[in-house]
């Protein structure tokens, strides 16, 4: 099976939301990509990050370090960090790992950011 590299780009929803559409493999070379992104989102104000995994093909030992680094980050920043899109195996290890007590796991888009709290959303600057 061919590796795939690590992708991720960003989009913006309403309430300064950023979500990290992830593709391929999270490992450690995903590091300089994983953490330019944070970067962007937090320049931005983004008060809530998702992680969109539906496109990834493979996270291993290096790659949950790299999610635990942005939970930890996320933290200190009192951000809070959202996934979404998991397969059914890695929805286990993030239970194995107890990442699902600190990033809340949704199935789809939709629940995850709905999930957010709407005061979020007031703190957008508009108006």
């Amino acid at each position: 099976m061919e590796s795939q590299p690590f992708e991720v780009s960003l989009r913006a929803e309403p309430g300064k939301r950023v979500i990290f559409d992830l593709s391929g493999e999270i490992d450690s070379f995903a590091k300089a990509a994983l953490d330019g992104a944070y970067t962007t989102a937090l320049e931005n104000g983004a008060p809530s990050l998702l992680l969109n995994f539906s496109q990834v093909s493979y996270i291993n030992s290096s790659g949950i370090a790299l999610i635990v680094n942005l939970l930890a980050g996320c933290m200190k920043m009192n951000r809070s960090l959202i996934a979404y899109g998991l397969n059914p195996h890695y929805q286990g290890i993030f239970k194995i790992t107890r990442l699902a007590d600190y990033i809340p796991v949704y199935m789809s888009e939709s629940e995850a950011l709905a999930s957010i709290d709407p005061i979020d959303s007031v703190n957008t600057g508009a108006g």
